[in-house]
């Protein structure tokens, strides 16, 4: 059998000479000297140590160029470097040692670099997680027996009135849905429009399968039951962890520990785990926009019963399509922003300060005079919310869906 390193290999360049490093005049000179002493290492040093060091290094003075002012504002040569320091890192771990703990950090190493570098080499680094989830053994018994444990306990489902009602269609044609729907910006359900996604049909989502397919992956999760609380964080966990900590043992939380509080809620997702992107398609309805198929953002939320979002707007059209359990949804026209009581904050500025289950009658009289609608999205339903629109989500029970914003 061929060893963990020839595998690797067969993925890079066969010699130094077609080895790319090539960056713009914004990248240190140094930083630039570094790597190459890491592309050399990697073709004539057999030893790992010096490798091991030099991509160390680069991957330290990178990830303080990523941490320093706005996401946004950060030079995308300094995330190629950050991703070639990835690369380096997974080279010197694979090299002379394929332990399963090595191939976990060489995974993490990959992950590292999908969410904070940028593409290089032909996305090098997706070939090699590929590679390296491979030499993992799959879902053990326990893991299995974890996985058969989680119910898919339920709160109470909340009655709604037919008058409050988002209205359902199944199936409609583009052209009904555009005359209808999309033109006057009225929220529908969409029924049978995702019966055909593998998720549902082929090998369902849930809590074992995604174990198989990402369990060793690194992912960012929320920590907390809403973004609005005081203690919401951001941590990096694997989806095994998160899965432990935050769904099969949710209820073994130590006194004063928050229950219920993880969510993976993420937009890369599908980019960095290209398994689950082959498992749904972008709802044909996105045709009638006016962006290309490559503006259109496909986001992930995965999470335990309970997990709220509070009452927000986004500046997209707006599917969200529910794959596992079901969610509460309440939705306002942006017509009674007025009454809903935005936070002042430029950050929160398309977030309510209401908490809607419970209002404030007090500090938010306007609030209960809003007229809205509401629903309870099931697996396989798809919820059409209009740009601006404001929507309030609530998962009933262990909940994945997915959502597609689109102009």
């Amino acid at each position: 059998m061929a060893t963990l390193w020839s595998k690797i290999s067969s993925v890079l360049p066969l010699d130094e000479g077609k080895f790319p490093l090539q960056f713009r005049d914004s990248v240190d000179p140094s930083v630039v000297e570094v790597l190459s002493q890491c592309r050399q290492q990697l073709y004539n040093d057999k030893r790992t140590t010096g490798l091991s060091l030099h991509a160390q290094i680069v991957l330290d003075i990178s990830w303080e160029k990523l941490n320093t002012g706005t996401w946004r504002d950060i030079d995308k040569e300094w995330r190629r470097v950050y991703s070639y320091g990835c690369l380096f890192k997974v080279a010197a771990l694979c090299r002379e040692d394929s332990t399963e703990e090595t191939v976990r950090q060489a995974i993490r190493a990959c992950d590292m670099g999908l969410l904070m570098g940028a593409a290089i080499m032909d996305d090098v680094l997706q070939a090699l997680v590929r590679i390296l989830n491979k030499e993992l053994p799959k879902c053990s018994t326990e893991e299995a027996v974890k996985a058969k444990r989680v119910k898919l306990e339920c709160a109470s489902i909340p009655v709604i009135p037919e008058n409050l009602s988002v209205p359902r269609i199944n199936c409609p044609s583009l052209e009904t849905f555009r005359r209808n729907y999309l033109l006057p910006l009225k929220p529908v359900i969409l029924e049978c429009v995702i019966d055909h996604w593998p998720a549902l049909n082929q090998h369902p989502w849930s809590i074992k399968y995604l174990r198989s397919v990402a369990g060793c992956r690194t992912v960012p999760v929320e920590v907390g039951s809403r973004y609005t609380d005081e203690s919401w964080s951001q941590t990096l966990l694997t989806v095994n962890q998160f899965i432990d900590r935050f769904i099969v043992n949710k209820n073994e939380a130590s006194p004063g520990e928050e229950r219920n509080s993880g969510y993976l809620a993420q937009h890369q997702l599908f980019d960095q785990i290209p398994e689950l992107k082959e498992d749904i398609r972008l709802p044909e309805y996105c045709c009638l926009g006016e962006g290309e198929e490559d503006d259109i953002t496909v986001n992930a939320w995965f999470g335990p019963g309970g997990t709220v979002s509070p009452l927000h707007q986004d500046p997209q059209q707006n599917f969200l399509a529910q794959v596992v359990g079901s969610k509460y949804i309440r939705l306002y026209s942006p017509d009674d922003t007025d009454k809903l009581y935005p936070h002042p904050s430029p950050l929160l500025h398309n977030t309510s300060q209401v908490e809607v289950e419970k209002p404030d009658v007090v500090r938010f009289p306007e609030f209960s005079k809003a007229p809205y609608l509401e629903c309870v999205l099931q697996p396989g339903d798809m919820v059409f919310i209009p740009v601006q629109h404001w929507h309030y989500v609530r998962a009933l029970q262990l909940s994945f869906s997915v959502s597609f914003w689109w102009s």
